[in-house]
C-alpha cells in the first residue's frame, strides 16, 4: 500500500536525502530480544525549553514525536509476539513518530505505510529504518499526512497501528473517522493507549460508533523516564468476525 499522489508538499513521501547532521541523540528499546536504536534530534524537554511562543503552529502541537513513548514500545512488543497479525498485510502506522512500531511490523513481514503530521519526524524515521532493519526486511514507506485529510485508498489498510494517538480529546473524532475510511473489510486496528483520564471512555465511544473493542494486553512499561500502564486495544467492525 502506498500513499496516493497529492499536490500538497505536506503530504509528499519523505526521502533520506537532507537528513540533518546536527542534533545528536539516540533512544533505545528492547523488543523481543532485539535492541532498536532510534535517532532523534534531542529529548522533548530540551526542545521545549528552546521553543518560542510562535513555534507551536496553528494546532499548538509540541514535538512529542522526539520521544519514544511507552505505548509505542508495548505496541512494538505486541507485534513482535504476534507477527501473524501483520505478516504479508498492508499496514498503516498512524502518527509513526520515530518509527518503532512501523519498523517492527516491517521486520515481521508487513507492507507498511507509516505517516506523521510533523514533517520534521520523517527524516529521523527514515534514518531509523536504515539503522535497524536487516537484509531482507523491507523498509516502510514514510509520508507526511494529516488523518483529517487522508491520502490513502479508501478501505486499503488491512491493519492500522497507532501508539498514544488519543492524548487529546479533540483527536477522537478525526481518528475514528480515519479508521472508518481506511480500514479494509475484515481488517483490524491495534492502538496502544496509556491509562490517562483524557482517553477514558474511548472504548465505549468506539463501541457506540459500531466498533468491537477488545483488550488483549495490558502492561506497565518503563521507557525514556516514563513508567505507564498501557492497554493494547484490538478494534474491528461489529458486523465482521
Amino acid at each position: 500500500m502506498t500513499a496516493e499522489s497529492v499536490s500538497s508538499p505536506a503530504q509528499a513521501a519523505v526521502s533520506p536525502e537532507g537528513f540533518p547532521e546536527a542534533g545528536p541523540g539516540f533512544v533505545h528499546a528492547e523488543v523481543a530480544g532485539r535492541l532498536w536504536r532510534l535517532s532523534r534530534p534531542a529529548d522533548l524537554e530540551s526542545l521545549w525549553a528552546a521553543m518560542g511562543e510562535g513555534d507551536l503552529g496553528a494546532d499548538e502541537r509540541l514535538p512529542y514525536w522526539v520521544e519514544l513513548w511507552p505505548a509505542a514500545v508495548l505496541l512494538a512488543r505486541f507485534i513482535a509476539a504476534n507477527p501473524q497479525a501483520v505478516a504479508g498485510r498492508a499496514c498503516v502506522d498512524a502518527g509513526c513518530g520515530l518509527g518503532l512500531p512501523a519498523l517492527v511490523a516491517a521486520a515481521a513481514g508487513a507492507r507498511v505505510l507509516a505517516f506523521d503530521y510533523e514533517p520534521e519526524a520523517l527524516p529521523y524515521a527514515h534514518r531509523n529504518a536504515a539503522l535497524n532493519l536487516r537484509a531482507g526486511e523491507a523498509a516502510p514507506v514514510f509520508a507526511v499526512m494529516d488523518w483529517r485529510r487522508p491520502a490513502v485508498s479508501k478501505g486499503g489498510a488491512e491493519v492500522i497501528l497507532g501508539a498514544d494517538i488519543l492524548y487529546e480529546r479533540r483527536f477522537f473524532e478525526p481518528v475514528a473517522a480515519f479508521l472508518d475510511y481506511a480500514l479494509a473489510p475484515g481488517g483490524r486496528v491495534y492502538i496502544a493507549d496509556p491509562e490517562r483520564t483524557v482517553s477514558a471512555g474511548v472504548c465505549e465511544r468506539l463501541e457506540a460508533k459500531g466498533w468491537r473493542v477488545a483488550t488483549p494486553l495490558s502492561a506497565l512499561v518503563a521507557q525514556s523516564g516514563q513508567n505507564m500502564t498501557v492497554h493494547l486495544r484490538e478494534i474491528a467492525r461489529c458486523n465482521e468476525r
